[in-house]
């Protein structure tokens, strides 16, 4: 059986864009570049088929992920015409990250291809010698291998001399061709003081703790002390007017980040800063003023007001978007999702939200949500934050999906449930403290 007349591109992407980083930015950190992923492979596909003179089959892209999970861009990859996208592991050692994995997937496909004769000619962007036995066994059956390089910053070589010497045709991908796809990020705000954080994310990492979990923590802070801990016996005694201390010293969401005193809690007031623009403050922030619901994402810690028992009643209508959702739907949430929705979190929320107020029967619905802030029903939350984790948002190590991206996911989410709030008329809110 003769090799059909059609080319294949295997594309090590640790190497290409950290020779390109190299070369463009003098490092070979990929968050160091910004990557056009659709203009480089119309740029593959095109030359490609100009060197080898036969139609592409396919692209094939390797890369890691962490635990396997693909990131966003390899999301926008694996739908692109022509791409297939190989996922190994991604682990962090040293300080440093390594690709566990891809090597002996690239071995493997450039092998299989050759030995079914699926293809007359393969090129291979990469420069890990590891590839040389794969490569000698491709020529063996037949096929002829062409090996692309990045310019090298320094001007000598980036790949294995080994690799070189095997290869039937050897082509650099230089500075020129690069940059039409590939551009270094601009770095110069790296010296200038850092932004300040995202004002929704602020609001809600600095809202007060409701009564129940102050008693608590004080109540852990003074078992601390009568254990005789020397730090905390020196610790100044809470005076009742603001947040107590965590057991641990740390804010009690686990980010590190103080809670104000009193005098800097914030009031609904003060909290306007999450609602979007023209829209009225949350009710429940009038209702509650000091005693706001504090959540935490701490492996999924709620404090609840001390008199809920089960599902408060206030939430047990809200129907979840999984009631909501037919299966055409679904099926296309799945393909905007792949498509269009890039992953960041406060964006993820925000889609979620529009999704779920689209498909209300009821538009009281979201008024009833509004009123619940800054608390999302548990239900709900629990739905957002398993969807949030489609997006590779999972912290790694346990599964668990990262404190920050948590407060960005729900600050999104509340971003868009406002902006519809705004646009409709607010329910009476209830008599509340003055706001100073």
């Amino acid at each position: 059986m003769e090799h059909v007349d059609r080319c294949v591109v295997l594309v090590d992407a640790g190497y290409l864009l950290g020779a390109a980083a190299s070369l463009l930015a003098g490092e070979p950190s990929r968050s160091r570049i910004t990557v056009d992923h659709a203009g480089l492979i119309q740029q593959l596909r095109q030359r490609a088929e100009a060197e080898t003179a036969l139609p592409l089959l396919r692209i094939y892209w390797f890369d890691g992920a962490p635990d396997r999970v693909p990131q966003p861009e390899h999301r926008r990859l694996r739908v692109m015409p022509r791409v297939t996208v190989r996922l190994g592991a991604l682990t962090r050692s040293d300080g440093r990250w390594a690709q566990k994995g891809v090597d002996a997937a690239m071995h493997t496909e450039l092998t299989e291809l050759a030995r079914n004769r699926a293809c007359s000619d393969i090129v291979l962007v990469t420069g890990d010698g590891d590839l040389l036995p794969g490569l000698m066994s491709a020529k063996e059956h037949g096929v002829a291998v062409h090996l692309w390089a990045v310019q090298a910053a320094d001007g000598d070589y980036n790949q294995s001399e080994d690799l070189v010497a095997e290869a039937d045709e050897r082509r650099v991908l230089d500075r020129t061709w690069i940059t039409r796809a590939v551009r270094a990020r601009d770095l110069s705000g790296l010296c200038a003081p850092p932004p300040a954080p995202r004002p929704e994310i602020a609001a809600i990492l600095s809202a007060p703790l409701p009564e129940a979990a102050l008693a608590a923590s004080a109540e852990r802070a003074a078992e601390a002390a009568a254990g005789g801990a020397a730090a905390r016996a020196a610790a100044p005694a809470h005076d009742g007017t603001g947040p107590a201390p965590h057991r641990d010293g740390a804010h009690p969401n686990g980010t590190g980040v103080p809670v104000p005193a009193a005098k800097g809690v914030p009031t609904p007031k003060d909290l306007a800063g999450l609602r979007a623009p023209g829209s009225a403050p949350a009710p429940a922030l009038a209702a509650q003023g000091a005693s706001a619901l504090r959540w935490s994402s701490d492996r999924g810690w709620v404090e609840r007001p001390v008199s809920t028992v089960g599902e408060p009643p206030e939430t047990a209508s809200l129907p979840t978007l999984a009631t909501l959702t037919s299966a055409e739907q679904r099926w296309a949430d799945r393909e905007e999702d792949i498509t269009t929705v890039g992953g960041d979190p406060f964006e993820v929320g925000q889609v979620f939200a529009r999704r779920w107020m689209e498909r209300l029967p009821e538009q009281g619905h979201v008024q009833k949500l509004s009123t619940l802030y800054p608390r999302i029903p548990h239900r709900i939350d629990g739905e957002l934050l398993r969807y949030a984790a489609r997006f590779g948002l999972l912290a790694h190590k346990d599964d668990q999906i990262d404190e920050h991206d948590r407060y960005a996911i729900r600050a999104g989410f509340w971003r868009e449930i406002d902006v519809r709030a705004a646009a409709e008329p607010a329910p009476a809110p209830g008599p509340g403290p003055a706001t100073p």
